[in-house]
């Protein structure tokens, strides 16, 4: 049932690597789960495998997937922080609900707070199970407690129950990260269906509303909203107009609702990231052709890895981001931004 917290897994659910193509270091086989033994708890890793991956530049093969796209089927793989990720006990006994958060940012989001000590929820259509399972084994395997949240936010009585269901599964909400989104490229206006637009913002910046409007019902003083904008709020393309449009719509958001939320000890800041690898892009997010060159209109000349991101989401739910609110964070590899 959309919104019910299922039985936690047991057993540790790897994926496959893909290190050839990517230079990243050997995550295992489907028959050898990522993180078992690799990370003693939540907060450290085995020293061997700190050295962070994913800097390398990669020149995707055309390939296409269903929407929602999963990092299962992704070529090359993403990097999530599975093996470089270090914490330091930043987010210590704090409690967050991540949507979006069985791949890519927010799965890189999910293991980087649970490395900093936080327990963690993880909200995504129930289409992506197999890559919830994975990121939850890979947490589970390494002692921390994660809630798996399947559920589509377009779906009204998902979306109005999701705050609840994760407070009752984490004793508790400190972090809300507003991360799931839906980005599909058309060439065209005319070829842009009203249905299509109705979809982006349900799910990009109606369900943000609705969820921080919840949210902020139960956030402590102390507490933090993070919410995932994007360059193409400042730099937009125009086959990705319907979700531009809400990537601008979220900045506003972002700094009007950190204004109200300030005056209740709850800051909001947001972060934009630039092209990063993730399974949106071959569902439809990037014009297939369009892939063995993503993100190489950097200056760093080279798409970013989800593991690259995370960081910037930990220090805004951290106690070290005590005076920014209604912030954005660009973490874009070089782009022109105001």
């Amino acid at each position: 049932m959309p919104g019910k917290n299922p039985p936690h897994h047991n057993e540790p659910v790897g994926t496959a690597s893909d290190s050839s193509s990517t230079g990243l270091p050997d995550l295992g086989t489907a028959d050898e789960p990522v993180g078992t033994g690799s990370h003693p708890d939540s907060r450290t890793s085995n020293s061997a495998e700190t050295e962070r991956a994913g800097k390398e530049k990669i020149s995707p093969p055309e390939q296409r997937q269903e929407e929602p796209g999963l990092d299962r089927d992704l070529k090359p793989k993403a990097d999530h922080g599975e093996r470089s990720y270090k914490g330091r006990d930043r987010l210590s006994g704090k409690r967050a609900l991540i949507t979006g958060g069985d791949s890519g940012i927010g799965a890189a989001v999910a293991i980087a707070f649970a490395r900093e000590g936080a327990k963690v929820a993880l909200a995504y259509l129930p289409a992506e199970q197999p890559d919830a399972d994975a990121i939850g084994g890979v947490l589970e395997d390494a002692g921390v407690e994660v809630h798996l949240l399947p559920g589509d936010l377009r779906d009204r009585n998902y979306r109005d129950s999701l705050i609840d269901e994760a407070v009752t599964a984490l004793d508790g909400l400190d972090i809300l990260v507003n991360n799931a989104g839906k980005q599909i490229s058309v060439q065209s206006l005319e070829e842009l269906s009203d249905e299509q637009v109705e979809a982006t913002f349900d799910v990009n910046i109606f369900a943000m509303f609705a969820l921080s409007r919840a949210a902020l019902q139960v956030l402590p003083e102390g507490g933090s909203i993070i919410n995932t904008t994007s360059i193409q709020a400042f730099d937009p393309s125009d086959h990705l107009m319907d979700y531009a449009a809400t990537k601008g719509a979220i900045s506003n958001f972002t700094k009007s609702l950190a204004s109200q939320a300030a005056k209740k000890g709850v800051r909001v800041n947001a972060v934009a990231p630039g092209p990063i690898w993730t399974p949106l892009q071959p569902s439809d997010g990037q014009p297939i052709e369009a892939l063995p060159e993503f993100g190489h209109d950097t200056w760093l000349g080279r798409a970013g890895q989800p593991v690259e991101v995370a960081p910037a989401y930990v220090f805004l739910a951290s106690d070290e981001a005590s005076y920014v609110v209604g912030s954005t964070v660009h973490v874009n590899g070089g782009k022109n931004q105001p």
